[in-house]
């Protein structure tokens, strides 16, 4: 069975049972990644799809994300023996490689490489400079998907968390505290979870991955006004900060895919923010699951990554509602994944060594 919390606890609890003590901060591992140079990285993404179904249409993502601040999406190349085409999702940016390969090919395959240079980011909190956004932006940005809707119990479990909260800054201090008060890491979830925020919070299982943790803490945000987003990707290198749970081995990214939040604040502008990885250092980072953030070894986690994160990430897109050009087979809630059809239907991207994909990646030295 499944560990359960009380999803309604207040938020003044929560916040006190966040409290970092100076004792455990003395005893504190490091966790703190800071601005400073930028990292090159070759990623390579190389699908060899069974087609004993017949015909089969490949989508592979591409890092999208181009901001000069945290992320540059620099060029792209493939090889194949299909045919093949960069398009995107038509709404959200989101660029892909999408292959057909007929029955009749041999061996089909596919590979994708993109060059991407990354950064760590942590905002400082002393700064305080008034960012606007565009009333348009604001409104995209706190709209309701499919898995994240932000009326009923999604608004009804934020105004609890945020209580008299009155600022964006607080609000979206207590609505972290509380997902992580509240929210765990459930390892037996496949992939990265779905992220369907409704069916966690009216069911009380709040267990998940960070496509369920991340989007609940999205979804709580958008529900107040706030505007935040997910943003999607994929773990490319170990974390310089020794945490295993925070990187991954680069010439295997089999199951790397980890996705991260943003949200907006009127003195900062977009901010990162990644709850679901402090519930997976508490979870995983250990033998013995953690329960509070106190512990030494989570409280720098807890504070990095409020507001920063570690730029050995890659992201791809911060698509919701994706509709894969060319798809019979309706729209995902997000594109993370390699992903494939045949005429029997989508083939199971969380089971890479079934779809037959392997994904790497190599950093550049300058």
């Amino acid at each position: 069975m499944l560990h359960r919390r009380h999803i309604l606890q207040g938020a003044a609890a929560a916040a006190a049972s966040l409290t970092l003590p100076h004792a455990a901060v003395a005893q504190e591992r490091k966790f703190a990644p800071q601005p400073g140079g930028w990292r090159t990285f070759e990623l390579t993404t190389r699908a060899e799809p069974n087609l004993s179904q017949g015909a089969t249409r490949v989508w592979l993502p591409i890092p999208s994300v181009d901001n000069n601040e945290w992320q540059r999406s620099l060029e792209s190349s493939f090889t194949t023996n299909g045919t093949a085409v960069r398009t995107t999702d038509g709404k959200d940016g989101a660029a892909i490689l999408l292959v057909d390969f007929d029955a009749s090919i041999k061996q089909p395959y596919v590979e994708l490489t993109n060059r991407v240079q990354t950064r760590n980011r942590a905002v400082d909190w002393a700064k305080k400079t008034p960012v606007r956004l565009d009333a348009g932006d604001a409104e995209y940005w706190t709209r309701p998907t499919s898995l994240i809707p932000t009326d009923g119990i999604v608004r009804e479990t934020a105004r609890k968390a945020i209580g008299d909260a009155r600022t964006d800054e607080d609000k979206v201090r207590r609505l972290y505290d509380w997902v992580v008060a509240n929210a765990y890491r459930e390892p037996q979830v496949r992939g990265c979870g779905e992220g369907d925020i409704k069916t966690m919070l009216e069911t009380g299982n709040l267990g998940g991955k960070c496509a369920d943790i991340n989007a609940l803490f999205v979804g709580l945000s958008r529900s107040v006004g706030i505007p935040a987003r997910d943003v999607y990707g994929l773990r490319l290198a170990p974390s310089a900060f020794g945490y295993k749970e925070l990187g991954s081995n680069s010439a295997s990214l089999k199951g790397a895919q980890h996705c991260r939040a943003e949200v907006f604040l009127q003195s900062k502008g977009w901010v990162a923010m990644d709850p679901a990885d402090v519930a997976k250092v508490m979870r995983q980072e250990t033998p013995t699951w953690i329960k509070t953030v106190q512990d030494p070894v989570v409280a720098p986690v807890y504070k990095a990554l409020y507001g920063g994160w570690e730029g050995n990430w890659v992201a791809y897109n911060m698509a919701h509602d994706v509709d894969l050009p060319g798809s019979r087979m309706g729209k995902l809630g997000f594109l993370m994944y390699p992903t494939a059809e045949d005429k029997q239907g989508r083939f199971d991207s969380y089971a890479p060594d079934d779809f037959k994909y392997v994904i790497s990646a190599k950093e550049i030295k300058a």
